[in-house]
């Protein structure tokens, strides 16, 4: 018989506790993504995975509106985030940290999820998410060191932003321990 564990079961840290603790070498980057619930569904995978920093570039609704937090679950205050103008700047500062920038798309040479070398898959990375109609914009693409693909079978070809964030998401965070 299975029953539901108590927040006592589940052994969260406290919100407080949350800044300071390990996290895993990620950065979540949001390329104009114009829906509220997306970007706070965003933070609440990013507070889940334990990732170091949301990034919202141009349009990209930020913090403090109500249909983010409604979403978001309090994750806006766990969460570590900026905003950036525009998706170039939010890329510049990923590499200044060191990271490798990475677009999630479907794009002529990307690499396949499943396929991705480990290797590739365990260095800090910061992932970038597009737009809920024109994905990845041409300049995050021109900008990145990889693109990878989520495999895909059916007719539409196509997952929500928030879907694909925790698709991927989860890849790298199961491969990788946390630092």
């Amino acid at each position: 018989m299975f029953t539901r564990k108590s927040m006592d079961d589940l052994q969260r840290i406290a919100a407080a506790e949350n800044q300071n603790a390990p996290k895993f070498p990620l950065i979540l980057i949001l390329d104009d993504v114009r829906s509220m619930q997306n970007v706070g569904s965003a933070f609440r995978t990013a507070d889940a995975f334990a990732v170091t920093a949301l990034y919202l570039c141009g349009y990209t609704p930020q913090p403090p509106h109500r249909d983010i937090h409604k979403t978001a679950l309090g994750a806006t205050e766990t969460v570590t985030w900026k905003h950036f103008s525009g998706v170039a700047e939010a890329i510049a500062a990923a590499r200044d940290e060191g990271y490798q920038v990475v677009s999630v798309e479907q794009a002529h040479n990307s690499i396949g999820l499943n396929t991705a070398a480990a290797e590739f898959l365990e260095r800090p990375t910061a992932l970038i998410f597009g737009n809920e109609v024109s994905g990845v914009s041409d300049t995050a693409l021109a900008a990145s060191d990889a693109c990878i693909e989520i495999p895909q079978y059916g007719s539409k070809h196509s997952l929500n932003i928030t879907v694909s964030l925790g698709i991927v998401v989860w890849e790298f965070v199961r491969r990788k321990s946390i630092s």
